[in-house]
């Protein structure tokens, strides 16, 4: 073998070694973002999302704070309650049809978990309508097939608006103007992604504009599935 033949083969193990390399750290930063940060994810409470450790099946777990029962009509015309998410973890957050600003990233982030957990019948997503003067079911069932929203994964739901802002502001703490007295005259604007559990309870708060927070979630509900 000449000269030229030993350098061509000495490059192309180089370039090979190199390759190999990158695709393993990429593999691996991969696998750390999808990691979730705990082994158990906290609970919430109240609108400072103070993290509470607490062992599940305990009476403190029991009576933690849970969203309430509702009622609300979704994208289909279908009455959608508690009783729809029963046995399931879902992700909720509040939109509007009309929003030009963070809706539509906030939909597409969506659309993320909706491909990731496509099969997976355990997992629901749910987004309420902010302006449901407007977004009546067939504004929403328009939308809904122009994102791809797949009607029995992700509810977008309509109805009374005192119950949404009620939820939203009180049970689900999606705001985070802390200590401020609102109404609902008061928009409720929002770009928060909250993940809820089997018992309606209350496991985590991402910014839903944020894809990094978003793949954070997906690691975090995945670390919820092995807890239940």
């Amino acid at each position: 073998m000449n000269w030229k033949a030993k350098l061509y083969k000495q490059n192309k193990l180089c370039v090979l070694v190199i390759v190999s390399l990158l695709l393993f750290n990429c593999k691996n930063d991969t696998r750390k973002q999808l990691d979730s940060r705990v082994t158990n994810l906290p609970f919430y409470k109240e609108a400072s999302f103070t993290p509470h450790w607490l062992e599940s099946g305990s009476e403190a777990q029991k009576t933690f704070h849970q969203i309430p029962a509702f009622s609300l009509t979704n994208q289909e015309g279908e009455t959608i309650t508690e009783a729809t998410f029963k046995d399931k973890i879902y992700v909720t957050d509040f939109f509007f049809t009309t929003c030009p600003g963070i809706c539509p990233k906030m939909t597409a982030n969506m659309n993320i978990l909706q491909q990731e957990f496509k099969t997976d019948a355990e997992i629901l997503l749910l987004s309420h309508s902010v302006t449901p003067e407007i977004d009546s079911v067939s504004v929403l069932k328009s939308y809904a097939e122009n994102k791809g929203i797949e009607s029995n994964k992700w509810h977008l739901v309509t109805g009374e608006r005192s119950q949404i802002y009620d939820l939203g502001r009180n049970h689900y703490f999606v705001e985070e103007d802390l200590g401020e007295t609102k109404t609902n005259d008061d928009f409720l604007h929002t770009e928060n992604f909250v993940l809820i559990d089997k018992n309606r309870q209350i496991r985590g708060i991402y910014n839903g504009l944020n894809k990094t927070a978003v793949q954070q979630l997906i690691a975090d509900i995945k670390t919820l599935q092995l807890e239940n």
